[in-house]
């Protein structure tokens, strides 16, 4: 029996799952936490992951681990492989400036068509572009720049700076990577902080692997919406996740270019690519409402269902805290349809429900635009518990979705890629379906959700 491990070194936590290689069974876990804020020494994801692995039962049985991690963020290291600086998290937001000065001088659709993306504050070249512009000596002292995962992978692997390695979904969200050729692109490094010179990680394929001090293989690693894709063998599906935000992505052949920036078109740890829609708006604006209410979010969830599809008429724009997908930043929730007779708990209830998932589906009605099919949706994340939202997203989203058991799918995806690993070959070992099968909800045409909200969305448009 051949073990392998899968990390998670999220923004909150380290996440460590053992499985068995050849059928995917967990033997054992274990997790650490990490410190918060938006600025990190690194040093304190290795603590976590040492602590985490600890708690796991360490990998003296283990023969190969693969590390998920944080998208984006920027770890700058100097000649001799020490930090430069606090790593910068793909949360924290000071690059914004500088993220629209380096789209307004390539411009948008340039962008999109070298990278996939739109430069935003989470990528790694907004990060250079403040780093050049707030802290020039702490950018001349760097010689290598890598991301989250691969300064974890490459202190696993205990050797010299040349041996950095990452994988090609982590390395698209840097915004100076092309996933069409799976090869960086230097002149946007250069024109980013004038430092094309600096020492990037060598992009593993999908199913890689290279020697580690600790003994076991590692593997190529990955970003953790790709991550998270493999440990559900999500393959084309759709995928929406509902935690503080929403996203929304789908496997596909195609990498899209939007020049609008609403699709970030990543790739898979795979060799697919990974379109994919962030809303800033999911399950906190039910606690909002929830909060307004009186209530709990099980009672919340019970008042949803009491009331009919629709909610009367009720519509929430869910724009609590402004909005990405559409982009209006400054945006306010609004209530519409309220009357004497329609302004009932179960009534707003639903109308957070349904605008909420309306929110969400704006993301697929944007990859469905850009050629990408979407015939099912796996719902994931916190609010996914809850039955309101199992029960009506698939009549807003028009799709069949199913809902699986809640799990590591971060950490599960670095195991199977751990797998492949061994195996030399993506997708063998193929581990069977979860021994719990997914809850599956079918699509209603009782009542047309969406044209309401959209309805109720122009005419906010048009204040």
């Amino acid at each position: 029996m051949r073990l392998v491990a899968g990390v998670d070194s999220s923004t909150q936590s380290c996440k460590v799952v053992i499985r068995e290689a050849e059928t995917g069974r967990l033997v054992r876990s274990g997790r650490a936490a990490h410190p918060p804020g938006t600025e990190v020494h690194p040093q304190y994801w290795w603590t976590a992951l040492l602590e985490a692995l600890a708690a796991a039962g360490g990998l003296e049985d283990v023969a190969a681990i693969s590390v998920a991690g944080q998208q984006h963020g920027l770890v700058c290291l100097d000649e001799h492989g020490r930090v430069v600086r606090d790593a910068l998290l793909w949360n924290d937001t000071r690059s914004a400036g500088a993220a629209e000065d380096l789209v307004g001088e390539l411009g948008a659709a340039t962008w999109a068509d070298r990278t996939g993306s739109v430069p935003v504050a989470s990528f790694t070249v907004t990060k250079l572009r403040w780093l050049a512009e707030h802290e020039p000596a702490d950018l001349a002292r760097t010689a290598a720049v890598c991301l989250p995962h691969d300064w974890l992978t490459w202190r696993l692997r205990g050797s010299g700076l040349e041996q950095l390695t990452t994988d090609r979904s982590d390395a698209s969200g840097t915004g100076y990577f092309d996933s069409r050729t799976d090869e960086y692109c230097r002149d946007l490094l250069e024109l980013a902080c004038g430092r094309g010179d600096l020492l990037l990680p060598r992009v593993l394929r999908p199913s890689e692997s290279t020697p580690s001090s600790a003994g076991p293989l590692l593997a190529a690693g990955a970003g953790d919406n790709a991550a998270a894709r493999l440990g559900l063998a999500a393959g084309t599906d759709g995928l929406v996740s509902l935690g503080t935000s929403g996203v929304v992505s789908a496997g596909s052949v195609q990498r899209p270019a939007d020049p609008t920036g609403i699709i970030a078109g990543f790739a898979a740890a795979s060799e697919l690519h990974l379109p994919l829609v962030c809303t800033l708006n999911a399950a906190r604006v039910l606690d909002t409402i929830a909060g307004m209410l009186g209530v709990g979010l099980a009672r919340l969830s019970e008042l949803a269902l009491s009331a009919a599809p629709g909610a009367d008429g009720v519509v929430l724009l869910p724009y609590l805290d402004g909005e990405r997908t559409p982009n209006l930043p400054t945006a306010t929730g609004a209530l519409h349809g309220l009357t004497t007779a329609t302004s009932t708990p179960a009534n707003i209830a639903r109308a957070a429900v349904e605008g909420m998932l309306c929110g969400i589906a704006a993301g697929l009605d944007a990859l469905t635009a850009h050629g990408i099919s979407i015939t099912a949706v796996r719902l994931i994340g916190g609010a996914a518990a809850l039955p309101a939202v199992r029960e009506i997203a698939p009549t807003v989203f028009g799709v069949p979705v199913s809902v699986p058991e809640p799990g590591e799918y971060v950490a599960d995806g670095a195991a199977r890629q751990a797998a492949w690993a061994l195996s030399g070959d993506v997708g063998i070992p193929e581990w069977p379906e979860s021994p719990t099968p997914p809850q599956r909800y079918e699509a209603s045409a009782a009542v047309s959700v969406r044209e309401r909200y959209r309805a109720a969305q122009s005419r906010y448009l048009e204040r």
